[in-house]
C-alpha cells in the first residue's frame, strides 16, 4: 500500500508540480489508507510555522497556525518542531502543550494530535501530523505510513528548496541581493499594463573605476552594495533592480510616482553621504536617468528612452538627473543607438576584420594589408566602420573593438604564416580610447604573443587627431615603447589634421599615410599635387615609407609613380575584402621574398 502512495508522490515530485499540490495529494491519499485521521502539514521556517497542506482541516483552523512560533508548549506540531522529536497528546483537553490552542482543536471534534518532525540537513523544515477525533495514539498501521509520508514530504521539500534556490540565483543579485536584470525585464514585461502612468528610473554610480583603481575591487563592491542598499532604502525594494556592474533601475508605478523628478532627487540626496567601505571613507554619487512611459511603448522602447536620458544625464549633467524627451536631439540618439548596437555586436560575435590590400605601385604586389572592422547585422548584412564610427566616441567600445580586432587579425596572419604565405605586414587602427586605456603595450603584445606571431609583422596605424590631439606625453610615450618592442607606428591620414613634419622628429614613426582626399585631387592645376611630391621629398628624406590612400584611377597612379611614391591602397586595386578572399589575393599576388628586400629599401 505504502510502495504505491510513494510511486505517486515520487511522480509527482519528478514532473515538477508545486510542493503544496504534491502534499495535499498525500494527505487525501494517506487520509484514505488510515481511516478517522485528519493529516496536516505545516513547514517550519526560521523558527515559525506555516501552514502548507491540511485538505480536511477548515480554512480558519490553518489560518491560525499561520507564522505560530514553535515552542515547548505550542501545540504537538510546534512541540515537535522545536523538539526536533515526535510529539504524542491523546487528550487535548488536557495536555498542557495545548492550553492555549485547544480551543480551535476541541470545537471541531478533535481530541488527539500525533505530530512527526521532518527533517533535512540536520534541521527541522517541517511537522506531519494526524489528529484524531477520539483519544488515541498511532496505530502500528499509522506508524509504518507516517514513516513513508515523512520521507516522501522531505523529497519534496528538499526539491522545492533546491528550485527556490536556482530562482533565487537566477533572478537576484549575488553582491546586493536586490533584484537582478532578468528580474527587471520580467518585471518590465508584467507593466505593460492600462496604468494610467509609470515610470522608469536608471540610476548610475559615479567614479566606480576610480575607486577600484584607488582602494582595490573589495572596496567597489562594498560600496556598490551601500548604494544599492540607500536606493531602497528611499524606494519599495522590490522595484529596485541591480541591472549592471554599476547600474541600478527603479520601476515606479501610479501609486509610487507622482513625480520622476522628485524621487530622482531623493535618491541622489539618499546615496551621496559618505559612507565607510572596506576601511575607506568614500563619498558615492549616482547620475539618474528616466522617462515617463507610453501605454504604447514596448519595454524594449521604454527602456531604451531610459537609457538614452542616463547617458545624456553622464555626457552633460553628472550627478544630476535628466528626464527623456523627444527633443534630446537626434546626433546624440544616433550616437546611443550606434554604442547599444556595436555592444551587442561584440557581444554576439558579429563583429569581423576585413583586409585592403597594399600594394607596390610598380608591380601591382600585395606587400601588406590595412586592416579594417566590419559588423554583420543580425540579417547577415555587412557594415563598414563609418556606418558606425559615433560608437566609437564611447571609450568603453572603442577599447573592446580594438581587442576584438587585435585578436581576428593576430589569427588570422598566424593562419597566413602557417601557409607560408607571402605576408609582410598587417596594419591595424588605434583609438585614442586604445592609448588612455592603460597597458596597450601589454595588450597587444599579449595577443600577438600568444597568436604566435612576430610583431615585426605588426604595423599599428594611429590618426593625426591622435598623434596630436592629446596635449598630454600619453600618446608619445605609448608610440615610442610600441616601436622599441620592434612593431612599426603608422601616421594615418597624413595631411587632414595639425600635423606637420617637424612633429615626428619629437614623436617618430615609421610610415606616413598620404589622406585619400589629397590623391583624388591629383589633377593638372591643383596644388594637392604639389604637397604630396614635397611629403614624399621630405619623407624620404627622414627615412619614412608613404603610403598614398584612394587610389581610384590610372591616372592617379602615374602621378604617385612619377613622385617616387611606391606603396599604396584603393580600389583601383581592391577594395577591403573578408578573409578567405584576402587569402586568395596573398597567395595569388603576395610580394615573393626575393623582392621583399627591395620593397623596403
Amino acid at each position: 500500500m505504502t510502495i504505491e502512495l510513494q510511486n505517486i508522490i515520487l511522480e509527482m515530485i519528478a514532473r515538477g508540480e508545486p510542493l503544496s499540490a504534491t502534499v495535499e495529494r498525500l494527505c487525501f491519499e494517506v487520509e484514505a489508507m488510515a481511516p478517522g485521521a485528519v493529516c496536516s502539514v505545516l513547514l517550519v521556517d526560521e523558527g515559525r510555522l506555516h501552514p502548507l497542506a491540511g485538505p480536511s482541516l477548515p480554512g480558519h483552523y490553518s489560518a491560525a497556525l499561520y507564522n505560530l512560533e514553535i515552542g515547548p508548549f505550542v501545540g504537538s506540531c510546534g512541540t515537535a518542531a522545536y523538539l526536533a522529536a515526535p510529539v504524542t497528546v491523546t487528550d487535548i483537553a488536557n495536555d498542557p502543550k495545548w492550553a492555549d490552542f485547544k480551543g480551535l482543536a476541541l470545537p471541531l471534534g478533535l481530541k488527539a494530535c500525533w505530530s512527526t518532525p521532518i527533517c533535512s540537513g540536520g534541521r527541522v523544515v517541517a511537522t506531519f501530523a494526524f489528529y484524531y477525533r477520539e483519544q488515541r495514539g498511532p496505530s502500528d498501521l499509522e506508524k509504518l505510513i507516517v514513516d513513508a509520508c515523512v520521507h516522501l514530504c522531505a523529497i519534496a521539500i528538499e526539491r522545492d528548496q533546491r528550485v527556490r534556490e536556482r530562482q533565487r540565483l537566477t533572478y537576484v543579485d549575488a553582491l546586493t541581493g536586490l533584484p537582478n536584470r532578468a528580474s527587471f525585464n520580467k518585471a518590465l514585461a508584467e507593466h505593460l499594463s492600462p496604468l494610467p502612468s509609470w515610470g522608469i528610473l536608471l540610476a548610475d554610480l559615479d567614479n566606480l573605476k576610480v575607486v577600484n583603481d584607488t582602494f582595490g575591487h573589495s572596496t567597489g563592491d562594498e560600496l556598490i552594495s551601500t548604494v544599492g542598499q540607500r536606493i531602497a532604502s528611499v524606494t519599495p525594494p522590490e522595484r529596485v533592480f541591480r541591472i549592471g556592474g554599476d547600474e541600478f533601475a527603479i520601476i515606479l508605478d501610479a501609486a509610487t510616482r507622482p513625480d520622476l523628478a522628485t524621487q530622482a532627487t531623493r535618491l541622489i540626496d539618499a546615496v551621496k553621504k559618505p559612507a565607510r567601505c572596506h576601511g575607506h571613507v568614500v563619498v558615492p554619487g549616482i547620475t539618474v536617468g528616466g522617462v515617463l512611459v507610453r501605454q504604447d511603448q514596448s519595454p524594449d522602447e521604454a527602456r531604451q528612452c531610459a537609457d538614452i536620458a542616463l547617458y545624456h544625464a553622464k555626457e552633460n549633467n553628472r550627478g544630476q538627473y535628466v528626464e527623456y524627451t523627444g527633443g534630446l536631439g537626434t546626433a546624440f540618439t544616433k550616437r546611443f543607438r550606434a554604442i547599444r548596437e556595436v555592444s551587442r555586436a561584440l557581444a554576439e560575435e558579429r563583429i569581423d576584420a576585413h583586409y585592403q590590400p597594399i600594394v607596390r605601385l610598380d608591380t601591382g604586389e600585395i606587400v601588406g594589408f590595412e586592416a579594417l572592422c566590419r559588423m554583420r547585422t543580425l540579417s547577415g548584412e555587412i557594415i563598414a566602420a563609418a556606418n558606425f564610427h559615433e560608437a566609437t566616441k564611447d571609450a568603453h567600445v572603442a577599447a573592446e573593438l580594438t581587442q576584438c580586432m587585435l585578436r581576428k587579425v593576430a589569427t588570422d596572419m598566424r593562419r597566413w604564416l602557417d601557409r607560408g604565405l607571402p605576408l609582410q605586414h598587417v596594419g591595424i587602427n588605434l583609438a585614442a580610447a586604445d592609448f588612455h586605456a592603460g597597458n596597450l603595450l601589454e595588450r597587444v603584445c599579449m595577443v600577438f604573443s600568444e597568436a604566435g606571431v612576430p610583431l615585426k609583422h605588426v604595423i599599428l596605424e594611429v590618426t593625426e587627431s591622435v598623434y596630436l590631439g592629446q596635449r598630454d606625453h600619453v600618446v608619445a610615450d605609448e608610440i615610442k615603447s610600441l616601436r622599441a618592442c620592434g612593431m612599426r607606428v603608422a601616421l594615418d591620414d597624413f595631411g587632414t589634421g595639425f600635423a606637420s613634419l617637424t612633429h615626428l622628429l619629437s614623436v617618430p614613426v615609421d610610415i606616413i599615410k598620404i589622406d585619400r582626399s589629397f590623391v583624388e585631387r591629383l589633377v593638372p592645376g591643383d596644388g594637392a599635387a604639389i604637397i604630396v611630391e614635397g611629403v614624399m621629398s621630405i619623407a624620404t628624406k627622414l627615412g619614412l615609407r608613404v603610403v598614398a590612400e584612394g587610389i581610384e584611377t590610372d591616372s592617379q597612379l602615374a602621378q604617385l609613380l612619377s613622385f617616387g611614391c611606391m606603396l599604396g591602397q584603393g580600389y583601383l586595386f581592391s577594395k577591403a575584402v573578408d578573409r578567405e578572399v584576402a587569402t586568395t589575393l596573398l597567395s595569388q599576388r603576395g610580394q615573393k621574398a626575393t623582392k621583399v628586400q627591395q620593397s623596403q629599401g
